[in-house]
């Protein structure tokens, strides 16, 4: 048991979720997702926003397995701040199946870079979501980027439409490979022609290295995942964003579960309903095999 204590409005991850009827094609990879502790073995951190239930590597393999996926790309969890030891422990046990994207700081070793990558990590996160961390100055960013250079990893970002508006510069001055998380987060209710989405749009035409995560339509849903009348509507006004970016930029998006599903406040998602929404925004077995194939094993196993 974790030594810690979850906050009081936690959600847990689902504890029985269903079988997608959507197959996913061989060598799928699930490029979005967490582990949380345990917090008896791997401490959260004392600057962290939120404190979580534990969510291990043994239930992350089986939730993998479960859906029909075979490898996951990690992505350092918030509340674990800079201390990745949970993350590359899960590397250690992957038998090659899981790569990694970690937090660190400017002051990190050439040589710990080294022992990361050398476990599977590929890419550092800058998450720029003020109510989950305190950004740091541009400077800051620039002296890890400078460090991980020489390794060929990407940086992940995590941002808002506002945060987009105002550091779209500093993103473009940065030469180096950009994930985006969650296209964004658009406001869906704002609708696809949006001023907002109009310039992430922008800015992924206009830069050939940029990637986006096309995932968690949960956290930009207002809908939900069912309509009124109780039939599947899997995030059906989220769907004419992502379906936009994976057609406009089939080569460079990526999906994930996002599972354990940090931080939602009102309804913990079903992953295989999650898993079941990707023949929605990719339409064709060709697309689907780009987005949960090609461009994840090209990106983070070549």
């Amino acid at each position: 048991m974790s030594a810690f204590v979850k906050d009081a409005d936690w959600l847990d991850w689902h504890p029985n979720p269903s079988k997608p009827k959507f197959q996913v094609p061989a060598g799928a990879v699930d490029a979005h997702c967490h582990v949380f502790g345990p917090g008896d073995v791997f401490p959260f951190a004392p600057e962290r926003k939120y404190t979580p239930c534990d969510a291990s590597w043994e239930q992350l393999f089986s939730l993998r397995d479960f859906l029909g996926f075979d490898k996951n790309v990690v992505v350092q969890a918030t509340c674990h701040g800079s201390d990745n030891s949970a993350l590359l422990d899960v590397l250690e046990r992957a038998n090659g199946k899981a790569r990694g994207v970690v937090t660190v700081k400017p002051d990190i070793s050439v040589e710990e870079l080294q022992r990361m990558h050398d476990l599977g990590v590929r890419g550092v996160r800058f998450n720029y979501v003020k109510r989950l961390v305190d950004p740091k100055p541009d400077d800051y960013y620039r002296e890890i980027i400078e460090k991980i250079r020489p390794l060929g990893w990407h940086v992940v970002l995590y941002f808002e439409p506002s945060d987009l508006k105002e550091k779209k510069d500093f993103f473009n001055s940065l030469n180096i490979p950009l994930v985006i998380d969650h296209m964004g987060r658009p406001d869906v209710t704002k609708g696809v022609d949006s001023e907002e989405f109009a310039l992430f749009l922008k800015f992924m035409r206009e830069h050939k290295n940029v990637w986006s995560k096309v995932s968690c339509p949960e956290r930009l849903s207002v809908t939900g995942p069912k309509a009124l009348d109780g039939e599947q509507n899997a995030y059906q006004d989220v769907v004419p964003f992502a379906r936009r970016v994976v057609e406009e930029f089939p080569d460079r998006v990526l999906w994930g579960t996002d599972w354990p599903h940090p931080n939602m406040k009102t309804e913990m998602p079903d992953d295989g309903i999650l898993v079941d929404y990707v023949p929605s925004i990719a339409v064709t077995p060709e697309l689907q095999t780009k987005l949960l194939v090609t461009n994840p094993n090209t990106l983070y196993w070549s």
